[in-house]
């Protein structure tokens, strides 16, 4: 019962591929969405947070330069008019009016309108009262101006210290917040790596179970289909070598015995017929037309099957063979046997010998060359043959010589041996079959 063929695994291994594909595709989508997010997060909030609180930290700066300056005002004690720190306290203004213009551009989402709003009125309110305080030096009341400074600038530039120092204690603690969502991103894309390579090699290990377990089966069809064929080839040849000795022993015994019967006969009636006459010519003729064909039915039945194969071995076969094959093809051939000789008999000589027969038959149809060489060599570990000639080489083309190279393979293959069918050093075709001396005996007899 012939093998059952299983469906390919080639729909399962695109499916997985495609599969595989996906995942990475997936995955690297949502690492890419993960790492944009985690970079809008540093863009966003920690670095405005970093800038904020730069610009936080020069009106803080300039916060400590006017309560310094105050503190050198009310401590004078009329050595110096309010009004000598009407450009310092200028130079002040420009420089947090600045700051805090920066600061307004960059305050962080969790900053609250209100909160922007109470530092925008408390630096509003600072200075018009510093206005007021300068108006009345100018005015010659320094008594009046201290009195505003003390009272009502001091106070005010503490709550705006006190302001600014909230907002950078809130811009630490978004950093902080930040900082905690960046770990939680990084240990949940780390999560997922983990998942994606533990998922990816499964899907891997799974793919080369399935391909290994698909591999195995197809080999073992194809072991199984290759042992099937070799049994039906051997079979064929069997079948083939039977009916050939079939043919060649009718065509020895029967047909053989009847030419000699017929030329017997028409030698008795030549000896019969009168001397010199027509008849006696006539069958003279014919006696060695029947005599001819009794020859050539015999070198038919012994192209077809020498019977010197079963009575004589190998050996003397082809010693046989290789003259008679040089004198029907005119072809110079070159025998050469070496090693002393051991027994190749049976079926082991039919294979051998067959394809000596097929190389030959190859050479004179198909090669055109003058010249071959036959060596045969009796090893102590093997049995070789090699048949070499002088013509044209290989051709592709050639159906006959395709089938006859297919049939010698067969018939090494079932000897256990190994043929080799290539250009020979005269350029020509070389056949060389090898055959371990054990597989020639086992198959004698």
């Amino acid at each position: 019962m012939a093998p059952r063929i299983d469906r390919s695994p080639t729909l399962g291994l695109i499916l997985g591929l495609i599969i595989t594909l996906a995942a990475v595709v997936t995955y690297s989508a949502y690492i890419t969405r993960q790492i944009s997010g985690l970079r809008e997060l540093q863009r966003n909030l920690v670095d405005r947070n970093r800038k904020d609180s730069i610009q936080l930290l020069r009106i803080q700066s300039d916060l400590n330069s006017l309560g310094l300056a105050m503190r050198d005002m009310l401590a004078s004690d009329g050595r110096y008019p309010v009004d000598a720190w009407a450009n310092q306290f200028a130079r002040i203004h420009d420089d947090m009016a600045a700051a805090l213009q920066i600061e307004a551009s960059l305050s962080p989402d969790l900053r609250t309108a209100d909160q922007q709003q109470f530092l925008q009125n408390t630096f509003a309110q600072f200075w018009d009262v510093a206005a007021d305080a300068f108006d009345m030096a100018r005015n010659g009341d320094d008594v009046a101006a201290r009195d505003q400074i003390r009272l009502a600038m001091q106070p005010r530039e503490e709550a705006l210290s006190s302001a600014i120092s909230r907002l950078l204690v809130s811009n630490n603690e978004s950093e902080e917040i930040a900082a905690a969502q960046i770990r939680e991103i990084y240990d949940r894309v780390q999560r997922q790596v983990h998942i994606f390579l533990f998922a990816t090699l499964a899907a891997i290990l799974l793919t080369s179970v399935y391909l290994i377990s698909s591999n195995r089966r197809l080999f073992a069809q194809l072991a199984t289909l290759s042992h099937q064929r070799s049994e039906l080839a051997q079979r064929l040849i069997t079948t083939q070598e039977s009916t050939l000795r079939h043919i060649s022993r009718e065509l020895h015994d029967e047909f053989g015995q009847i030419l000699t019967a017929i030329g017997s006969l028409l030698s008795r009636s030549e000896k019969l017929a009168p001397e010199g006459s027509v008849l006696r010519n006539d069958l003279h003729e014919v006696r060695d037309i029947t005599q001819t064909t009794l020859n050539n039915v015999r070198s038919l039945s012994q192209a077809l099957h020498p019977v010197m194969l079963e009575e004589s071995g190998l050996d003397a076969t082809v010693d046989w063979y290789i003259p008679t094959i040089q004198k029907q093809s005119g072809i110079d051939i070159h025998y050469e046997k070496t090693g002393a000789s051991y027994p190749v008999e049976g079926s082991a000589a039919i294979h051998v010998y067959r394809i000596l027969q097929e190389a030959l038959n190859n050479m004179t149809r198909h090669s055109n060359s003058r010249a071959a060489w036959v060596k045969l060599r009796y090893l102590p570990s093997r049995l070789e043959l090699e048949v070499e000639d002088n013509g044209i080489g290989l051709k592709s083309g050639s159906n006959g010589f395709g089938m006859g190279m297919i049939a010698m393979r067969e018939r090494a293959e079932l000897l256990g041996g190994e043929l080799e069918i290539g250009q020979g050093a005269h350029a020509g075709t070389r056949v060389k079959l090898r055959v371990p001396r054990e597989r020639v005996e086992s198959n004698a007899g």
